[in-house]
């Protein structure tokens, strides 16, 4: 089953790739930021993490299928970029159930439009 990308996933990705200013966040290799691709530890479908920004980063294409292919690495990689007490956090933050209001969409898309602007003023 395919996952409906929305306007609010587009602003997100988008933020992902800009903050890794064109380098994948796993192997450090300069691609630009039109081929990284925004990748999630805990899938999309779990909405109480969908736009957090520390269940994401930016991956180019190799990287991101490795992660896919091998799930204990995608977690050890995560597991150090945030720090175990993060990390956990973030697993806890995941089994929350929650729904996403029109009005938390909204402010989530304003939030991200004005980091957006910033990356792209100071990059």
């Amino acid at each position: 089953m395919k996952i409906k990308l929305d306007p609010l996933d587009k602003l997100f990705s988008r933020y992902i790739r800009l903050k890794a200013e064109g380098k994948c966040e796993y192997c450090g290799k300069f691609v630009g930021y039109n081929r990284l691709q925004c990748s999630h530890f805990i899938g999309r479908r779990k909405r109480s993490t969908r736009y957090d920004p520390e269940n994401a980063c930016a991956l180019d294409f190799s990287c991101h299928t490795f992660f896919q292919e091998h799930p204990y690495i995608h977690t050890e990689f995560f597991k150090k970029r945030l720090g175990s007490e993060r990390f956990e956090l973030l697993n806890a933050r995941a089994e929350v159930i929650s729904k996403v209001s029109k009005e938390s969409k909204e402010k989530m898309k304003q939030d991200l439009r004005e980091k957006i602007e910033f990356l792209e003023d100071n990059g």
